[in-house]
Order: structure tokens, then sequence, then C-alpha cells
């Protein structure tokens, strides 16, 4: 398998994204597209995407917020999905809608060569917390950016503001050892949690007139299907995944059984909605 030439500090992530977890979101990409439509939706009301920009749209992953920035933009415009994953990537050349000015890139842009003053936009739909050097990344991407450009993406905040994430841990936690726990400056799903951080790492790199919006979200993790469906997406992506990734089958099913008494509460008919909470970051060049 092609990987992107990447900084070294990024190597981790790229193995991982390359490897096993990365094939895993690849073949869930259908399902997390739906769970994760309103904070697609929430991110590109705040974008104010204009007919005929150009956007970088980083860490696409799959390719879904890729193909709405470029329904936004028309034929006049042009999209730039760039990702470490070659697996997600596939995915989102497979489905990328005929006649719609959109490509994508597999690259590390902490040092990829973009074109100086090439894009309106710099998006992201929770592609940016996973760099070792997040400055220097947004630096590299601030270059490529025009003079009137802008930023607009959306990133995790505290974990104890979501239990979309901790509601299925915190089952496993009663049988499975703990995560790792993460440096405050550790790249990950919560490395943009802080306000402060991220105020310091974008104003770091040139950014300016940096705002952030929290929203708060309900993302259903069953995606309409019911409780069985939501207790298998728990087991196979996200924290609680990986902290049952090297355990025993038996731990494996009691943990299953505890995940699902801890999402009954949150049932609705079919539908397992989960309160989620997010940053949207803005910020001018």
């Amino acid at each position: 398998m092609e990987l992107p030439a990447g900084d070294d500090r990024n190597a981790d992530q790229i193995a991982y994204w390359n490897g096993p977890g990365g094939q895993r979101w690849a073949a869930r990409q259908a399902s997390q597209d739906i769970v994760l439509a309103p904070v697609a939706d929430a991110l590109i009301d705040r974008a104010d995407v204009k007919q005929g920009e150009r956007i970088v749209d980083v860490g696409c992953g799959a390719g879904a917020t890729t193909v709405a920035f470029a329904q936004k933009v028309g034929p006049s415009g042009h999209v730039m999905g760039v990702d470490i994953s070659g697996p997600m990537l596939a995915r989102a050349r497979e489905n990328l809608p005929a006649r719609l000015s959109a490509e994508f890139v597999l690259a590390d842009a902490t040092i990829y060569p973009f074109g100086p003053a090439s894009f309106d936009l710099l998006a992201s739909r929770f592609g940016v917390m996973f760099f070792a050097d997040p400055a220097r990344s947004f630096a590299n991407l601030h270059k490529a950016m025009r003079p009137s450009g802008r930023l607009a993406f959306a990133c995790w905040r505290e974990p104890r503001e979501n239990p979309f994430f901790m509601a299925p841990l915190q089952a496993v936690y009663k049988h499975a050892p703990r995560l790792p726990q993460p440096g405050p400056e550790d790249p990950g799903p919560f490395a943009f949690a802080s306000e402060a951080r991220v105020q310091r790492v974008l104003g770091e790199a040139g950014f300016s007139g940096i705002k952030m919006e929290p929203v708060d979200l309900s993302l259903d993790i069953a995606v309409g299907r019911g409780v069985d469906v939501a207790v298998q997406s728990a087991l196979e992506i996200g924290p609680a995944a990986r902290a049952l990734a090297e355990q025993p089958p038996e731990v494996v099913a009691a943990a299953k059984d505890s995940i699902r008494e801890a999402l009954m509460p949150f049932v609705r008919g079919q539908a397992v909605p989960l309160p989620a909470s997010i940053w949207i970051v803005t910020a001018k060049v």
C-alpha cells in the first residue's frame, strides 16, 4: 500500500490510518457519514461557502465533507480533499459523484507543497487534531491561503462534554484496563478541546480573528437501526473499541453487555442519540 510522505512525528498516525484502524473507518463510511451529518451541517453553515471558491478539506477521510463543499462551490470552484489514509481515500474516490469539481490527495498536510495563495477556505471536520506539531502544520496550510482567505473547522470539546464517546468507554472500563492518558499536547480526538491551546496554535501559524463557538449536538450512534447496531458501532470504532482491541473474547462479551446497559437510557425508538459537544473554530488569514 502506498503511504504518504510525512513529517516523521506523524509516523504513528500515518501507520494507524493506513492499517486496520483506517480500514475499519473506511468500512463504516456510510454509517459514519449519517452519524456525523449534524457536525458537517454545522461546519458548512459556519463556513459560509460561496460559488466559485477554492477549498482545501484537511483530513477529509471518506470524502463526505469534500463532496458537500464541492456541491456548494459549483463547477466554477474546486475542492481538494487531503488525507493520510489510503483506505479512506479509496472509498472517497469510489463515492465521488461525476462532474463534481473535486479531487483527493494522499498527503500529510504538515509538509505537502500546496500552491501558495491557492485557497479561499481551509476546512476540516475532525481532521486537524492529529498533527504532532499543529502549529507547523497550520503554518504550512496558512501559506496556501489567499490573503482574503479564512478557516473553519470542527473539533471535539472536553471528554466530559461528550457522552457520545464516554458512555460506551466507561462501560468498557468495568472490564478492561484504561487507555493510556494522553498528554495535553499529544495528538488525538480531544487535542483541540482546550480553547487556549487552539488560540495559541492558530495564532502561531499566522491566523487572526480566531473565534470558537461551542455547539451541542445529538448524534444517533444507531443510525436509526436500533440498540444492537449502536452497541456494535461502539465495539468497532472509537475509544471503547481501542480499549478492547487486545482483550480476550470473554472480556469483549462482558463489555458488550455493559455497553448495552449504558446505552439503554438514551434509546428513543430505533435511535440512540448521544449528547456530543464540539467547537466550530473560525479565523481569518
